[in-house]
């Protein structure tokens, strides 16, 4: 397999959403370890397993359906190159589909032992049927909410809920309050994330007839947006507060709002006619996510 090919793969595998799989699981153990739970290392472990291998076969799939093929040759999907002189043979189409059927078929064998180990619980199987569900209407049409608007939320409420979610319930057999109070500042930050990732490519998905919600609300809208859900979701972790979040909990997370303010300061200025640094804009979300999750999982595990 040559470098290309190589570098291409990886970059479709999502290795930055892999990390937030980790991020949002070790969250949800750690809620189950503040409770008082003794952590069953084995079943988190496959429960982790589960998660990425998920993830593997999901970002395969979606990249089967969604990715443009080579307009002589649609049995292949272009691979980028460095020389524009010599363009790459690109890579076979069907090996995207193979590799997802190969991770979903590693999932099911996960199950199978969770099962046989007496992990999964009537909770935890509705849990990964939304998950695998989900994914079905994101990727596969004719359904394809990736393209049809409703992609990010789904998104959004897979990674920020669902995975914490499991992972919390592969140790108890009850969904605490404490998982969603933590989770869903988390799906709001994400969806803003998202946005902020789709900002560079909003005339490419445009000239595609992509429905992305930036597509849906418009640039401008979607600047406004992005900017009301970084601080919806430090207002929800300071709801959170009165409805019983430990503040030893949730006060670390307002670390990041300067970070955020920064972000929605810095959206403010393209909206205004600044030029952009997309690369910055993109970390910065990045880092407003993770750094959050990261901080509400330390907090947990160190209580």
């Amino acid at each position: 397999m040559d470098i290309q090919i190589t570098r291409f793969i990886i970059r479709i595998s999502r290795p930055v959403t892999l990390l937030g799989g980790f991020l949002v699981s070790a969250l949800g153990l750690g809620i189950a370890r503040y409770l008082g739970t003794s952590i069953n290392w084995a079943v988190a472990t496959l429960g982790q397993a589960w998660v990425t291998i998920f993830q593997l076969g999901f970002h395969y799939l979606t990249a089967y359906f969604l990715l443009p093929t080579k307009p002589r040759d649609p049995t292949r999907i272009p691979v980028p190159t460095e020389d524009d002189d010599q363009p790459h043979e690109g890579l076979r189409r069907d090996l995207l589909l193979w590799a997802a059927c190969a991770a979903f078929a590693a999932v099911t064998s996960l199950t199978l032992v969770l099962m046989q180990s007496g992990a999964i619980t009537g909770a935890v199987l509705i849990v990964m049927v939304l998950v695998v569900l989900g994914a079905f209407l994101y990727a596969v049409p004719p359904f394809q909410w990736v393209s049809a608007g409703y992609g990010e939320l789904t998104l959004a409420i897979m990674v920020a809920n669902f995975f914490p979610a499991l992972a919390f319930l592969l140790q108890q057999d009850e969904l605490h309050r404490l998982v969603t109070m933590s989770t869903f500042p988390l799906t709001l930050l994400y969806l803003a994330l998202q946005i902020a990732v789709q900002l560079p490519d909003f005339l490419q998905d445009f000239a595609k007839g992509r429905q992305t919600i930036l597509i849906r609300l418009g640039w401008e809208r979607g600047m406004t947006f992005h900017n009301i859900l970084i601080l919806g979701g430090f207002l929800l972790i300071g709801i959170a507060l009165f409805f019983g979040l430990p503040p030893a909990i949730a006060l670390p997370t307002f670390f990041v709002l300067p970070l955020g303010l920064f972000q929605i300061w810095y959206m403010t200025r393209i909206l205004a006619g600044a030029k952009p640094n997309w690369r910055a804009l993109t970390y910065t979300a990045i880092l407003i996510f993770g750094l959050t999750t990261y901080l509400l999982a330390f907090t947990y595990w160190t209580r």
